[in-house]
């Protein structure tokens, strides 16, 4: 028989967070998301819009340039666009997402790739013939 581990945060199950208010669910969070919650609350026009995509048979993305919102359980399950600087990051907010700044699912700066050494990058490319 195989058991369906219950997804929570902090030892609080998903109804339980939904059913709290923003400071009761403040202080379950990191100190860092705490201090924004309690001192900027979060965005209610932005929630509203969430809420309202949950509940449409296909959710549309909401856009949003705010990457310092904390996640909150209200958000669970809904589906955000966030702007990096140049493009949208498409995500669907989950459980484990909780607590964290929407900025942290989408990075602004691409990964550093090395190539092969340029021409008087080395000694041995002292011998390659530039053309």
């Amino acid at each position: 028989m195989v058991e369906i581990r219950k997804v929570t945060f902090r030892g609080k199950t998903i109804e339980e967070l939904q059913s709290m208010s923003i400071q009761e669910f403040a202080k379950l969070c990191t100190s860092r998301a705490r201090k924004s919650l309690l001192k900027n609350g979060v965005d209610k026009k932005f929630l509203k819009k969430v809420e309202a995509t949950k509940q449409t048979v296909k959710p549309k993305y909401v856009k949003t340039h705010k990457r310092d919102l904390v996640i909150v359980p209200q958000m669970v399950g809904g589906r955000v666009s966030i702007y990096k600087g140049k493009d949208w990051e498409q995500i669907d907010v989950s459980t484990k997402m909780l607590g964290h700044y929407l900025g942290e699912f989408a990075l602004t700066r691409k990964r550093l790739q090395h190539g092969k050494a340029g021409i008087g990058a080395t000694k041995s490319s002292t011998a390659v013939t530039a053309r």
